[in-house]
């Protein structure tokens, strides 16, 4: 969903962010420390950080810094409450919204290769859905007002132990999804002005499956996953279980009720469905802004944004561009990333503009409907900033 839905009511949305975030095991693997830390500092750091998000209200949190031939990497919790296993270094992770920048890739992809326009009507593809007059570009943007089908899914309404099961296996077509959305008013006219919709990126696979012909999961790992060699990404399609080794996630429904796994339950499609490790999603950031994936005019594209102004008051001169949003680090110069989170599945993830380092950090969350979650995305945010900043 989200680049985060961090807020811990009820999760009925999936934003694409840090809004929210996430003694136990604890437990990290020296490595060759980030260029321009003393050696072993970087380790040092991000241990410490990992342990403080933890603090916050997570049952494991897994981070890897990359910058280099060997990450640095750092762990603390458990893999699952239940079993009480230690965290595996290639645990996977429901990414969530992170998604939403391996699929714009895509598209800026076949855009590139003039195969589609991102001024085109999303109605040259997909006809009689949303009508004639939002794009590509506005899909990918966020800027189409589309309203979101988030807001009307069972599962992410679900406020009992009895109605999450109920719900956790229930699947959606993306036509399905796209009417849901569609029952209520736009957000405002296409193109004049910024709102987080999940629905923009269901319509954006519907339109990579009718340009390729085949389903938008075989193009990103075609285009993607197998190229980079991503061997800890999985797109799980309707299948609702979370790939061993896992960090899992869960959460109490009502306060006093027994904990849920959470993690085990069905995806989105296209906006927020890929399972992936820290690892993969530094490989994949790494490769984007590197230039690995797009060409300069497509990557020059997705990196141009607009205003994102419920963000401000989290991040400083936060951006979207497509599929990739932007903020300032508090040593200056700017970062590009795009977390995502929901059912306490969180991932918190930033690149360097020159895709040398980058960091990405998977929680799985504790907090409870209700509880604030504004310690628990401050630490994710100074991990991330430590992590490319250093300490000064």
């Amino acid at each position: 969903m989200s680049t985060h839905d961090r807020s811990t009511r009820t999760p009925a949305r999936r934003f694409g962010l840090t809004l929210v975030a996430g003694a136990l095991v604890l437990a990290c693997v020296p490595s060759p420390a980030v260029a321009g830390h003393a050696p072993g500092r970087a380790a040092v750091t991000l241990q410490r950080d990992v342990n403080a998000l933890l603090a916050t209200g997570a049952t494991g949190v897994l981070a890897e810094v990359s910058a280099g031939p060997r990450p640095v990497t750092a762990r603390a919790g458990v893999a699952d409450p239940a079993t009480r296993r230690p965290i595996a270094w290639d645990a996977k992770h429901r990414i969530e919204s992170t998604t939403k920048s391996f699929v714009a890739t895509v598209v800026l992809q076949l855009a590139g290769e003039g195969t589609v326009g991102l001024d085109d009507p999303v109605d040259r593809w997909l006809p009689g859905l949303v009508g004639t007059e939002v794009t590509v570009r506005q899909l990918l943007g966020h800027t189409s007002g589309l309203p979101d089908y988030a807001d009307d899914v069972p599962l992410g309404q679900a406020t009992t132990a009895e109605e999450f099961d109920r719900e956790r296996f229930r699947t959606y077509s993306p036509g399905q999804l796209v009417a849901m959305a569609m029952r209520h008013p736009p957000v405002f006219a296409p193109g004049q002005g910024w709102s987080y919709s999940n629905t923009n990126y269901v319509l954006a696979g519907m339109i990579i499956e009718k340009v390729t012909g085949a389903p938008w999961e075989q193009a990103v790992h075609e285009r993607i996953i197998e190229p980079l060699g991503l061997t800890g990404t999985v797109i799980p399609g309707t299948s609702v279980y979370l790939p061993s080794p896992r960090l899992a996630a869960y959460q109490r429904l009502r306060p006093g009720d027994r904990p849920v796994d959470v993690s085990t339950r069905v995806s989105g499609h296209a906006d927020a469905s890929i399972i992936s490790t820290p690892g993969d999603v530094n490989r994949f950031l790494r490769a984007l802004l590197g230039g690995k994936l797009l060409p300069p005019l497509q990557l020059t594209e997705m990196q141009t944004t607009v205003r994102a102004e419920p963000f401000e008051a989290v991040w400083d001169e936060p951006g979207y561009g497509l599929g990739l949003m932007k903020r300032r680090l508090p040593c200056g110069g700017w970062v590009w990333f795009h977390g995502g989170g929901w059912w306490n599945a969180i991932t918190d993830n930033a690149v360097t503009p020159d895709g040398r380092r980058a960091v990405t950090v998977a929680i799985a969350s504790s907090l409870d409907p209700g509880q604030d979650p504004t310690a628990q995305a401050k630490a994710s945010a100074a991990l991330i900033d430590h992590a490319l900043c250093g300490e000064r």
